[in-house]
């Protein structure tokens, strides 16, 4: 049925140019529809339900006002019922999905529409996912585990998502990069935890410490608890020389509070019935092998030795379900391919975003996006690129 509806020759009787502005119109009509996704799938909320409308003003959209790119320009990116500024967002997130739809039409559309068809969907959910993640530093597990199970379903029924036209073989082959995605960033996670888990911020002694209700507040600003929270086992340390909260103060206690549990000395507590805490730093001891390796770095040891110990992650479990759902789409090659490409470039936007100071290092970067960009890449023309590079 499948290979009837999409046969290349019924296809090839209406001009390939045709099909290219209606791929280009249809993707600015699913980028609205993302827009509704991207922001109302964080919130719980329903993409149905109510009807597009303006944030502000709760104005109800009508058809002749909601034509994708158009209405937007034509109104200035602004209501045209109170006149509050609309995102620019917006306009981007349908004109990219328009090109990318189009794209996946020039680069697929010749050889199977159908396959072209799947590469749509398919980039409309890294969209979806990038814009959410950069939003929000995290994404959904209904896109994620959703593109898991939609990836192996796919490569199923249809058998050249993977090259092959054996169905046997496309599922081995969706498997495997399901199994390789997963693994690969597990992996990245697990061992960035080890090396790069724990960020030490030296604090003068005597140095006062505020824990309030949603962050830390230091003399050099203060940090939310959702930058270093990403995991209920994740724990900030302090040792202190007094505490004091509002009914009680100690001497010489340690500090620890993770998302559920507030730590100090012997007493637990619950972190939201201890909406105000302050704490002066002590100075610790530290190991030989750090005093070694701060020396041999030519580190302030002394400085060191009195600290906030923050946690901090190299990824996050998004990431890996998100790699997981891409390899079951494109295969293992592809999610080797993404974590060296999505590696480089987040690298390059990081440290450029430091350089000019508009992120600290011990801040998250949300990694979803590079991730996204990695898979474009090997979709548009990356697979080309590692096989001339192998076959010098």
């Amino acid at each position: 049925m499948l290979a009837t509806v999409f046969d290349p020759h019924i296809w090839a009787a209406v001009p390939f140019s045709f099909w290219s502005a209606v791929c280009f119109i249809f993707g600015s009509v699913v980028g609205s529809f993302l827009n509704v996704c991207i922001h109302r799938i964080p919130l719980n909320l329903s993409v149905v339900f109510p009807p597009s409308h303006c944030p502000h003003c709760k104005y109800s959209i009508p058809w002749y006002l909601n034509i994708p790119l158009l209405t937007w320009v034509y109104l200035k990116g602004r209501c045209r019922n109170c006149g509050a500024p609309i995102s620019v967002r917006y306009f981007l997130v349908e004109l990219l999905t328009a090109l990318l739809f189009l794209g996946s039409w020039l680069g697929f559309g010749h050889f199977s529409p159908l396959l072209a068809l799947i590469f749509c969907g398919f980039l409309a959910g890294l969209v979806v996912a990038s814009l959410i993640d950069f939003e929000h530093t995290y994404v959904p597990d209904g896109l994620t585990y959703g593109g898991m199970v939609a990836g192996v379903l796919i490569s199923l029924l249809v058998p050249i998502l993977h090259g092959t036209i054996s169905p046997a073989a496309a599922l081995k082959y969706s498997l495997l990069g399901l199994l390789v995605g997963a693994g690969e960033i597990y992996a990245v996670v697990r061992f960035g935890k080890l090396l790069f888990g724990r960020h030490h911020l030296p604090i003068p002694p005597g140095q006062r410490i505020i824990f309030t209700e949603s962050s830390i507040v230091l003399p050099e600003g203060e940090i939310p608890y959702e930058e270093v929270f990403y995991r209920k086992t994740d724990a900030i340390t302090l040792q202190a020389s007094r505490v004091e909260l509002v009914d009680r103060c100690y001497r010489d206690a340690a500090i620890r509070l993770t998302p559920d549990k507030l730590r100090i000395g012997e007493d637990e507590f619950d972190p939201e019935q201890v909406p105000h805490l302050e704490a002066e730093c002590a100075r610790t001891e530290l190991p030989r092998w750090r005093v070694a390796w701060l020396t041999l770095r030519g580190r302030d040891v002394e400085a060191e030795r009195t600290q906030l110990v923050l946690p901090r992650e190299a990824m996050g479990l998004g990431d890996v379900k998100m790699m997981a759902a891409i390899g079951a789409f494109l295969g293992w090659k592809a999610v080797v391919f993404c974590l060296l490409a999505s590696s480089v470039i987040g690298a390059v936007v990081g440290v450029t975003l430091i350089a000019i100071g508009k992120r600290a290092w011990s801040s998250r970067l949300p990694f979803i996006p590079y991730i996204a960009l990695g898979a474009i890449l090997w979709l548009f023309g990356g697979w080309r690129m590692v096989a001339w590079l192998v076959g010098r």
